[in-house]
Order: C-alpha cells, then sequence, then structure tokens
C-alpha cells in the first residue's frame, strides 16, 4: 500500500509541471462604439432662434353713431370681408333726422331757383341770389351728413380679417366711439426674432430669413430682415430682429411661436462632423480619430477649433485634414489611446428587437 501512494505522486507532480500556462489578457476591455467619417462639402453659417408672431393689422371696430344695437351678424371666429355688414344700430332717430334735413335741402334748392329768377329779372338783388345759393349748400351738406350717419348705423368690416372679440350683444346701448368687435388680419404677421448681443455685427437688413412654424409642419416660409431695433431688449438682453411674413394660407397665428434661421454666409468647402463627436475636454474641444496600432483600433484625441452648428453637424476650422474615421456614438466616453471595438452598423430597414444585442465587430490579428 505505501508503494503504491509514492509511486503515484511523482506522476501527479509531473503532470502538473507539463502542462502550458494560459495566456493572461492585459489591460482593459476596448470600448464599443459606432464611427463616421469627416465630410467636406457646403457649408452654411446661419444663427436660429426661436420668435413669437404678432399680426400687423387688428383694428378694434367702433360705434360711428348712437343707438341701440338691433342685430349682430357677425360672431367670434368669423371670418369678414371688407365691407360686410357685422351689426346694425337701430336707425330709427338718425332716418328721421335724414329725412328733415333732405326736405330742407329740397326746399331751399326751390326757394333759390324763384330767387335767381327774380334776380335776372331785376326785381331782387345780386347779394339776394347769392345768399338763397349759400343757404341750398348748407342745407345739401347738412343732408349729406345725417345720409352718412344713416349708413353708419350698418357697422361693416374696414378690412378682410377675422372676428378675434365680439364685444356687442343685440340690445346693448351703444355710443359713439364705443367698441363693437375686435378683427385680426391674419395674412401679414410679422415676427420679432430675439438673437443674442454678439450677433449684432453679423445681422444685417435685408438678410434672408427661413421660417418654420409648429401650426404649418413641413412648410418653410421665406423673409427677409425688415427691421433691426437699435437698443437691447431689457431683462432679456438680447436684439429685436423684425421679418414680415406673408399667411396667405391662414397657417400661421398671431401670438404663435416660430422658429427662425438667418443665412449669414455660405461655404464651398468646408469640413463637418456629428455634434455628437465632438467632446469637451480639459485641452478643449477635441475628436477622437480612430486608427490602427498593431493590429488594434484606437482612438487618439485631436483638439479642434469648432465653427458653426447646422443640421447637427459642427465646422471644424482647425484640427483634422478630412476623410477621417471619427468615434461618433460613445465618443464620450474615451480618452487618448483608448482601446475600442466597432460596433457593426444595423442593416437598412432592420428593426432592432428587445432581444437584440450589439454585436462588435471582429478585431483581426
Amino acid at each position: 500500500m505505501h508503494r503504491t501512494y509514492i509511486l503515484v505522486l511523482p506522476l501527479i507532480l509531473l503532470t502538473a509541471c507539463g502542462k502550458p500556462a494560459e495566456e493572461k489578457k492585459s489591460g482593459p476591455p476596448a470600448t464599443l462604439i459606432t464611427v463616421t467619417q469627416v465630410t467636406q462639402g457646403e457649408f452654411e453659417v446661419v444663427e436660429e432662434t426661436l420668435g413669437t408672431l404678432e399680426v400687423l393689422a387688428d383694428p378694434k371696430v367702433g360705434a360711428e353713431v348712437a343707438g341701440r344695437v338691433t342685430q349682430v351678424l357677425a360672431r367670434t371666429g368669423k371670418m369678414v370681408k371688407t365691407g360686410e355688414v357685422l351689426a346694425v344700430i337701430d336707425p330709427g332717430d338718425v332716418a328721421l333726422q335724414h329725412r328733415a334735413d333732405d326736405a330742407e335741402a329740397r326746399r331751399l334748392e326751390v326757394l333759390e331757383e324763384r330767387q335767381l329768377a327774380l334776380v335776372a329779372k331785376g326785381f331782387l338783388s345780386k347779394s339776394a341770389g347769392e345768399n338763397a345759393t349759400a343757404q341750398r349748400d348748407v342745407a345739401r351738406a347738412r343732408a349729406d351728413i345725417s345720409r352718412r350717419s344713416l349708413e353708419k348705423t350698418q357697422v361693416r368690416a374696414p378690412m378682410d380679417g377675422v372676428v378675434e372679440i365680439q364685444i356687442v350683444a343685440p340690445g346693448d346701448y351703444v355710443k359713439l366711439g364705443d367698441p363693437l368687435f375686435q378683427l385680426v388680419a391674419p395674412k401679414k404677421l410679422r415676427a420679432h426674432l430675439p438673437f443674442p448681443e454678439s450677433a449684432a455685427s453679423r445681422l444685417k437688413l435685408g438678410q434672408a430669413v427661413r421660417l418654420t412654424s409648429p401650426t404649418a409642419p413641413g412648410k418653410i416660409y421665406e423673409s427677409t430682415i425688415r427691421d433691426i431695433r437699435p437698443g437691447i431688449v431689457e431683462g432679456s438682453r438680447t436684439l429685436d430682429v423684425l421679418v414680415d411674413i406673408d399667411n396667405n394660407d391662414g397657417a400661421l397665428r398671431g401670438g404663435g411661436t416660430v422658429n427662425a434661421t438667418v443665412s449669414l454666409a455660405a461655404k464651398a468647402s468646408a469640413l463637418t462632423v456629428p455634434e455628437q463627436s465632438v467632446v469637451l475636454r480639459p485641452a478643449g474641444k477635441v475628436v477622437y480619430v480612430i486608427v490602427d496600432e498593431n493590429g488594434q483600433k484606437k482612438a487618439q484625441q485631436k483638439v479642434i477649433k469648432a465653427g458653426a452648428k447646422r443640421g447637427g453637424r459642427v465646422e471644424v476650422l482647425e484640427g483634422l485634414v478630412g476623410a477621417e474615421t471619427v468615434a461618433l456614438d460613445g465618443a464620450g466616453f474615451l480618452t487618448n489611446n483608448t482601446a475600442v471595438a466597432i460596433k457593426e452598423a444595423t442593416a437598412p430597414g432592420k428593426k432592432v428587437g428587445a432581444g437584440d444585442t450589439a454585436v462588435a465587430k471582429p478585431e483581426t490579428k
């Protein structure tokens, strides 16, 4: 028995000594990222802001004669045309006054004819005839005034527009000048666009502006800068830039918001990268260029000078030469010379399901 144990033990020791040692992997695992290319092409330099719309014409329609309102023909929200009757004021007293003035004018016209005939025959002086003519003219003017007052008992729209507020109701007694309706003309709007003080030197009258609104999805309104207010808006410390908009389709509404893009310059050739590729580090703004080192993909930090932003891309003024491959998703987790693994692009049209996992692209060794 003792001899058996002595023989087995050396065999176990020989087997253990002959087993090759496993290689240990050194360093942290590669960071999974996606990549994109630095592109070169046309790039438009713009200033963007969120503004508000106001209606250029929003008159209050008031009573031009006193009286009791007998009819209201326009309600809030109704589209009206120029000259359309909005309400009717009781014309009784005004009509009676006009009949009296008109009758007096006709009486004086007849009297004038007789006076002039007597002047022609020498029975009356010339001044008597002139006096009769003057009396007739005054009576005609008084009749015209009362006729106009009679017409004003029908309250008419001064322009094409929409009734924003109906103030008056049937049975109300209104005095001269009392407001009856509030109209708005939606076909001509003005946008107030706030821009930072730093943009003052770059904004000029006549510069092209593109505007979009949530109330008109997919539509772009073209206009130009009409005016730049000289002062700075207190509180927001911004410039107030004015842009007029033709709203012929009525899709925009006064008081609503509008996204505005002012075109400052257009470059025929500029280097750009996606915004998410640009990371802020102690050295400044950087991107991570992907390179191969001894069969291992690594991210090299490149400090850049960034320019304008447009459509989710950033112009690179210094730091890149073009056509480099740079980190996209995951760029914020990288440091200089970090080992990376590139995620395979999802096939076009394929939807990633809940059970799908991102697969790292195998590295060639």
